[in-house]
């Protein structure tokens, strides 16, 4: 049973639609300045609610969007992707809900009818209709930013009876304290499973496949020893391993896609092949486009972009047909230009890192990437000096609630840190070998960890697990105690 509930506002209304489809959900918040007209000369913003827990439950996400987009419903922003608990019938499989924001010429009447067909198109059954529960709210505050600054977000949060909107409700329904919590927590689709980074930090180990990395340039000549180092990493706790085949070093030189996939391709299809990398993940670092595609054509699980799609305009239109987790740095210019003067010149670092790798993740969004395939890496040594990288390491808190300002949801997402070995720590340590700074590699893993970070990038394994260990040990104790202050 469809709902349509239309509340009296200044200047327009508020619709709301609320269904369900394979027992998932479509909601839908509608502004419009007519509520008698089914079709609108100018686009209306709506907030569309999604959930599915009925076969693949992912692919139905993918499908339902697509099937939005024929429909006239362009999308604009995506919540986070949460995995809960069922409510009430609890003798069924576990839902993943999120919301996304919407721009269409439809009428309320029409959107409904829209969202309707596509229930039916993905094989909807009637189920319970739930409001105010985390499971629904948790998407709709992902998709506002910290600021009420225009008549639509207004009429949003005025669907809430609370005077504080809907950012009240949250934070009387436990707010973020019920993440992890309660049935419910954020998760990414990757490798066919559902991630949830924040049970712990995941490590990252790297194989860089070039003769000229600062590191370890030329270590890996050969299939066999690449896979060689893949097992070890493996062996010492490495959860993904990021396959790089072209430098990203200072003044390195660009090679084509067709020498970067010759130094890729036989080692990524001898590594997928490893009996060891059972439930592990393998990453492919990498700014073209067509490397990115064929490399998850021959298995690769995500994409690690150090120009979060500036160095390839097609990277973000790829990397939306490919439906993989997708790391997003931030870097001024390329590998040749990070570091000239004009790149390296900051005010307030961590809030120009987060305007300026928000404003890409915006354009990835808008390019079909949702929002929970995104992963954020504030470019720790890319285009940044010294003292800036330092700012970075604990500014982590900072850089979130600054993209919170704009989109929760990508203030929300796993932020990847790599610091290891780079240049800036064997200045402040005096260590002018990239081998001998594995020791301040493993304090600054420390640092960004303890500050928020979620994935760590680096080339020494097994120490910098040990550290993470630690941190999460940490992390989980001060989590603890203050839930049993609450």
């Amino acid at each position: 049973m469809g709902i349509l509930k239309c509340l009296g506002l200044p200047r327009h209304q508020v619709f709301t639609a609320k269904k369900y489809l394979n027992v998932s959900s479509f909601s839908c918040l509608h502004t419009a300045q007519n509520s008698s007209v089914e079709a609108h000369s100018q686009d209306e913003d709506v907030v569309i609610a999604l959930g599915s827990n009925v076969g693949n439950r992912v692919h139905n996400f993918k499908e339902a969007l697509k099937m939005m987009k024929k429909s006239g419903i362009q999308v604009t922003r995506h919540a986070c992707l949460y995995e809960t608990a069922p409510a009430y019938i609890t003798d069924q499989p576990c839902f993943i809900n999120s919301a996304v924001r919407a721009v269409t010429k439809l009428g309320p009447h029409e959107l409904l009818a829209a969202l309707k067909r596509i229930e039916k198109n993905l094989g909807r059954t009637d189920g319970i209709r739930i409001w105010e529960r985390p499971f629904v709210i948790a998407p709709l505050v992902d998709l506002l930013g910290s600021a009420i600054d225009n008549d639509t977000v207004a009429s949003w949060h005025s669907f809430s009876s609370h005077s504080g909107g809907l950012f009240e409700l949250w934070e009387k329904l436990g707010g973020e304290s019920l993440i992890g919590q309660e049935g419910i927590c954020r998760v990414m689709p990757v490798a066919n499973g559902l991630l949830d980074w924040s049970l712990r930090t995941s490590v990252m180990g790297i194989l860089n496949l070039t003769p000229d990395s600062f590191s370890d340039g030329g270590n890996f000549p050969s299939v066999e020893s690449a896979v060689s180092q893949v097992r070890l990493m493996i062996s010492e706790g490495a959860d993904i391993i990021d396959i790089g085949a072209q430098s990203m070093r200072p003044k390195a030189s660009r090679i084509s896609v067709e020498e970067e996939l010759s130094r890729l391709i036989p080692v990524l299809e001898a590594v997928k092949s490893m009996p060891e990398l059972e439930g592990k993940l393998i990453s492919v670092d990498t700014f073209y486009s067509d490397v990115a595609s064929e490399a998850v054509s021959r298995g690769a699980h995500l994409i690690n972009d150090v120009s979060a799609g500036q160095l390839d305009p097609n990277m973000f239109k790829v990397i939306a047909d490919l439906d993989v987790p997708y790391v997003a740095m931030h870097m001024r210019g390329d590998p040749c230009t990070m570091q000239s003067s004009e790149n390296l010149k900051y005010d307030d670092v961590c809030k120009e890192v987060s305007s300026e790798l928000y404003s890409r993740v915006r354009q990835a969004e808008l390019s079909g990437i949702p929002a929970w395939r995104i992963i954020i890496d504030p470019g720790i040594g890319f285009s940044k000096k010294p003292e800036d990288n330092l700012d970075i390491l604990t500014g982590l808190p900072a850089i979130r609630a600054e993209i919170a300002k704009s989109s929760f949801a990508i203030s929300r997402a796993p932020i990847l840190i790599g610091p290891s070995r780079k240049r800036f720590l064997g200045d402040i340590c005096s260590r002018p070998s990239a081998v001998e700074r594995d020791p301040v590699t493993i304090a600054s893993i420390t640092a960004g960890v303890l500050a928020g970070a979620n994935i760590v990038r680096v080339h020494n394994v097994k120490d910098n697990c040990d550290a993470v260990k630690l941190c999460d040990a940490i992390l989980k104790r001060k989590r603890s105690a203050m839930e049993s202050r609450q």
